[in-house]
């Protein structure tokens, strides 16, 4: 297999003529901010531009997105944008592409189009739009598409497959291959035979569970654990989910019908999503089972479940907040909280805090640990071995998953016949060219994070964040001292203020006649020293202190006046 070094790699060459250029800028190495860019004949060709999920070591950080810097200069080459679905992993970046250019074309089935049209609207951008469906074939530039349907937790989902005179590659999106999926539309195996016939240069297969053996189970096992659950629960039922998992919410929909229960959706985009869906006929809502969130405190608790987003432990979304105390929905001893969700890997702590929270508030949590009541939207290492049969890839390329998923991927494909020397294991940012048949490495681009903190967009740094992770866990301390520079004295101070410790601020007046030493000695040794210098001097003799006698690595902020 060849690994790629990601940014370690050279500058890329300039691109031949009938070479077809890949470059990853998300999804390589991490679970989300999925985003390809193809490009041939000058013409650039984008799959999914999805988001990230922040983890606690960045605090304050709302979203992740990919880094658009390689193509900010080149969006007028862009044909068009392929969503594979509508997961916000793979389509939420999408409102500050188009920030960038408006009419750039959208191209998706038509419930992934109508979930992104719903988010644009609130970013106040009309889109150019094409809905496409399975077995359509539509020209972009040179790049040639095909549809293909998959099976994957969301309905609607299409893997592509894009033509161009460099070759061929197939992109699965996500997807598994549930043989009695809910809504009938299985992942078209036939289709992908029919294109393994006419060659397939290059695959480019989800990762996520590569690494687990055998077949993910059916969707349709969970509706009689939900239905069962739902039958000995004596109080209220909050089941949290996906605010996009239209199949579990279905499943929720009919166990509540079953049992005589109302159902209330909690959580504005949950709102806005089945709302989408019921219209577009994604969903089947039995009639008079909704209730508003507004009249949910006049019904019987046994006669109420409440549909909530917030499975991942996200701080603003209404589990957490429930859990919090921050939410209109109260929760107490007897009600049952079902969590139907996977845990995103870097989500443990947020998820394991929101349980710790209901279950202190008296709820009974029930999640995948104790109870089937989710499975996995994509394949595991038995279909992903049949695929790579099926299709007898030249060349594949693992995408969507951290390094471990990435490389289990790849060694399926050995098992399969796929040359080692054909698999490429690459990082966000790295270059890949398709030429004669072949696949392989040339180079990688910068790729970094882009972190939307508020209306803030990308001016968010890793300086930035490890300030906020020191300020968070280590404390801060300020130090302000008026200096005669003529004479060399101190004037004032040093006063210090110190937030984050545990200590009264009378602990630092054991360090106040170092710093004063210190200062004076720098003055008198030499007139001309900065005020950053001296400010320097100060954070030095603090730092050592501080670290010495109360072992803490604080952000220490010195400021030196001349008197």
């Amino acid at each position: 297999m060849i690994e790629a070094a990601g940014n370690a790699l050279q500058t890329p060459p300039r691109l031949k003529d009938g070479t077809l250029r890949i470059v990853p800028l998300g999804g390589l190495g991490e679970i989300g901010r999925n985003m390809a860019v193809f490009e041939i004949d000058g013409k650039l060709l984008i799959v999914d531009c999805g988001v990230l999920f922040p983890e606690e070591t960045q605090p304050g950080v709302d979203l992740i997105l990919p880094d658009f810097s390689y193509i900010e200069d080149r969006l007028d080459d862009v044909v068009g944008v392929v969503l594979t679905h509508g997961h916000e992993d793979h389509i939420g970046a999408v409102p500050y592409l188009l920030r960038l250019k408006k009419d750039i074309p959208l191209i998706g089935s038509q419930l992934t189009l109508a979930l992104i049209e719903a988010k644009l609207q609130e970013h106040r951008i009309k889109p150019f739009t094409l809905t496409v469906t399975e077995g359509q074939v539509e020209q972009f530039g040179p790049f040639e598409c095909e549809f293909v349907a998959v099976n994957h937790s969301i309905p609607d989902a299409l893997a592509v497959f894009i033509r161009t005179r460099a070759g061929n590659v197939l992109h699965t999106g996500d997807f598994k291959m549930d043989q009695l999926p809910l809504d009938g539309r299985i992942t078209d195996l036939r289709a992908f035979a029919r294109l393994g016939e006419e060659g397939v240069d290059l695959y480019m297969a989800d990762s996520t569970n590569a690494d687990v053996p055998g077949f993910t189970s059916p969707e349709g096992a969970i509706g009689p654990v939900l239905e069962e659950l739902f039958g000995k629960v004596k109080k209220r039922i909050i089941v949290a989910s996906f605010s996009s998992h239209i199949h579990r919410v279905q499943q929720v929909l009919d166990a509540a019908a079953a049992h005589g229960r109302k159902v209330c959706f909690v959580g504005r985009s949950m709102v806005r999503n089945m709302a989408i869906a019921e219209k577009l006929g994604y969903l089947h809502v039995p009639d008079g089972i909704l209730v508003d969130l507004k009249n949910v405190d006049n019904m019987p608790d046994h006669k109420l479940v409440l549909m909530s987003t917030g499975s991942q432990g996200e701080p603003m979304a209404a589990l957490s907040r429930m859990a919090n105390g921050d939410h209109r929905i109260s929760i107490g001893k007897g009600d049952t909280v079902i969590l139907a969700s996977s845990l995103i890997p870097g989500n443990e702590n947020a998820v394991f805090r929101v349980i710790n929270g209901l279950m202190k508030l008296g709820a009974d949590v029930v999640h995948k640990g104790t109870a089937k009541i989710h499975v996995s939207g994509h394949a595991s290492a038995g279909e992903l071995l049949y695929t790579y049969n099926i299709l007898k890839p030249r060349n594949a390329m693992p995408v969507h998953g951290e390094t471990r998923h990435l490389i289990a991927n790849g060694k399926l494909a050995i098992q399969t016949g796929v040359p080692e020397e054909n698999i490429i294991l690459a990082d966000d940012g790295t270059v890949v060219d398709l030429v004669n048949g072949k696949a392989k490495v040339v180079g990688a681009i910068d790729c970094g994070f882009v972190y939307v903190d508020g209306s803030s967009v990308g001016e968010i740094t890793d300086t930035d964040l490890k300030d906020r992770r020191i300020l968070g866990e280590e404390g801060f301390i300020s130090v302000i001292t008026v200096v005669n520079r003529s004479t060399g004295t101190i004037v004032s101070g040093p006063e210090i203020h110190a937030r984050g410790f545990a200590e009264d601020d009378a602990v630092f007046n054991e360090i106040k006649p170092k710093i004063s030493k210190a200062l004076e000695e720098a003055v008198t040794s030499n007139r001309d020293h900065t005020a950053y210098q001296l400010q320097q001097v100060v954070r030095r003799v603090v730092g050592t202190w501080v670290n010495r006698r109360l072992r803490r690595r604080p952000m220490i902020v010195p400021v030196v006046l001349e008197a």
